[in-house]
């Protein structure tokens, strides 16, 4: 089978696979009236037992906010007017428990689906995840625990959602396997963020592979082996002890600075979503954190989380991080990251609707809320503060106002902060792309993230895996963006990084050094093989690639040029690769 590769390594283990489709749920007539009740009140109970030993372990790996929707979820379970209508319908109709508990649940859904409030509406779902814990444990169908999975497992779904990857252990997960996602779906980001090798993409995956099954999983090529002959094994696991052996090399770059051969001095950063997610950031000696996607501190909870929630997360990463630089980015949701408890209205293009900065100064208190922590957490560090989906001067401009605002009334308040906090933007959207020049006159800094510039660009979904052949880094209309915002940048005399997935890339790492971008912030496990490669790089010689692929007709042509004159050590492969062109033209 062929997917597609979104965390690279070799996975080899025994399939779990995650099935969520509909229980099938049978209507049977019983005598023993009690002895139902009886069940379901042991279920009920089961379930909280079950809850409640996923909240502790939520806590010890995500922290007390993160870990609140297992409380909610415990709330549920003693709802004692839900369970007295549940124990009313078997006593009056006389049927089975799970039959009961189906249709008592499934009215209070349809109620809440059909509620306009888009908080209210996404309880529904909540009914529905803990509704089936109970059915699955009435029916003897034993519910997953990631947490206590066999090592080398290999995870097989149809998709995971945050609060499967919240459980996961990356010390026992070989690999995981997904029908839906894309390079930068929640599933693929988490999977780099843990160093798991992953494939996403491959229709029916969940029926094509049955649980036990001996997989390998190839998170490069994206190509996955059920039940592989002895040759196959053989081959892989060579494969996998060479990328071990690779990856032990690397860790000889901890401690070496991040350098051309020629003098060119570069920042390599890391991408993080949690606290929690700083050990990988040290144990792979990152220079700093490029980008702390603070919207994680958002979901998976059912209400907004407290100034002084914020301010206790954002602290515990400056601390461990001592004097290295964090950036926080603002509160960026939307699209494909839905917080139910705000006020989203439906979209027909959610991508391109109200989210990220545009939200935020919809919602000023919120907004403020979180520079006020943002502020108060800096004087532990050296925090940056970070604005996403910029895409006109007046945005900017009013988010500067607030967070103004936000320095007067600490100041007011007595409040220590750092006053000179580095502020900088997201060029994510070709309009702050191409006014670049007259944005970098108001920060201090711009961070290019691909992912969505990418998608902006080229018009395509990204989150689509059937449009994923035009949804390309190295196309020759971004790489272009991308050089103008490098030369905007130091133009105005501020430094440019880049925290999207095109950052991590090694076949565009020597463009973008050849371009001279200042910083490159990636999933940790990228980190040292980054700086292997950076550290192998002349800049001079990078310039003249990177300037090549802009006359590139497409992407294709680029990433073919790219294969070819970086895979000849002896530097005889760029004359060979612009021959080649020449003819080919």
């Amino acid at each position: 089978m062929k997917g597609l590769g979104v965390s690279s390594g070799i996975g080899i283990g025994k399939a779990l696979i995650i099935d969520k489709n509909q229980l099938d749920i049978n209507k049977n007539y019983v005598t023993d009236v009690e002895k139902e009740i009886d069940r379901l009140s042991s279920a009920f109970e089961t379930a909280r037992e079950q809850v409640n030993e996923l909240y502790k372990r939520a806590i010890d790996k995500l922290g007390e906010k993160e870990a609140q929707i297992f409380k909610s979820h415990e709330m549920m379970l003693e709802d004692e007017t839900l369970i007295s209508e549940i124990q009313d319908r078997i006593k009056e109709e006389k049927v089975n428990a799970e039959y009961a508990l189906n249709e008592v649940t499934n009215i209070y859904i349809e109620m809440f689906e059909k509620i306009e409030d888009e908080y209210l509406k996404q309880r529904a779902e909540d009914i529905k995840d803990i509704m089936h814990r109970v059915l699955r444990i009435l029916m003897g169908i034993v519910n997953i625990d990631f947490s206590r999975m066999e090592y080398s497992t290999i995870i097989v779904a149809k998709d995971l959602t945050p609060s499967d990857t919240a459980q996961i252990d990356r010390k026992k997960v070989a690999a995981m396997i997904t029908e839906m996602g894309g390079k930068t779906s929640h599933a693929a980001i988490i999977a780099r963020t843990l160093g798991i090798p992953t494939v996403v993409g491959i229709d029916n995956i969940t029926d094509k592979i049955k649980c036990g099954d001996t997989v390998i999983c190839d998170g490069k090529t994206g190509k996955v082996l059920t039940n592989p002959n002895d040759k196959q094994l053989t081959h892989y696991r060579q494969k996998k002890i060479r990328l071990d052996e690779i990856n032990k090399e690397l860790k000889e770059q901890i401690g070496l600075p991040t350098v051309t051969k020629d003098g060119f001095l570069i920042s390599l950063a890391a991408n993080i979503g949690t606290p929690n997610d700083v050990e990988l950031v040290l144990e792979n000696d990152a220079e700093g954190i490029g980008l702390f996607r603070s919207e994680f501190i958002f979901m998976n909870r059912d209400c907004q989380p407290t100034e002084e929630e914020q301010f206790e997360q954002y602290k515990e990463v400056l601390v461990k991080m001592g004097d290295k630089p964090v950036i926080i980015r603002t509160l960026d949701i939307g699209g494909d990251k839905n917080v139910p408890y705000f006020d989203i209205p439906e979209e027909m293009n959610p991508f391109l609707g109200y989210r990220a900065i545009r939200l935020c100064l919809g919602n000023v208190e919120v907004f403020r809320s979180q520079l006020r922590a943002i502020l108060r957490a800096s004087v532990y560090g050296n925090v940056k503060i970070m604005f996403p989906m910029i895409s006109t001067m007046k945005e900017l401009k009013d988010s500067k106002k607030i967070l103004e605002q936000a320095k007067k009334e600490l100041t007011h308040e007595g409040i220590p902060f750092k006053d000179n906090i580095e502020i900088g933007i997201m060029i994510e959207i070709p309009s702050a792309a191409i006014i670049s020049d007259m944005l970098a006159k108001e920060v201090d800094f711009f961070s290019i993230g691909t992912n969505d510039l990418i998608q902006y660009t080229m018009a395509v979904d990204r989150m689509n895996s059937k449009l994923s052949h035009l949804y390309s880094q190295y196309h020759p209309a971004l790489l272009r963006l991308i050089k103008g915002i490098i030369d905007n940048a130091h133009k105005a005399g501020i430094w440019v990084g880049m925290c999207g997935e095109a950052a991590g890339d090694p076949k565009l790492i020597p463009v973008f050094v050849g371009m001279g971008l200042d910083e490159f912030s990636m999933s940790s496990p990228s980190i040292l093989r980054s700086r292997y490669i950076i550290r192998n790089l002349n800049k001079l010689d990078m310039e003249l690639i990177a300037n090549n692929t802009l006359d590139m007709e497409n992407a294709l042509e680029v990433e073919e040029y790219l294969s070819c004159v970086l895979s000849d050590e002896n530097g005889k492969s760029l004359k060979r690769c612009k021959s080649r062109r020449k003819k080919n033209e």
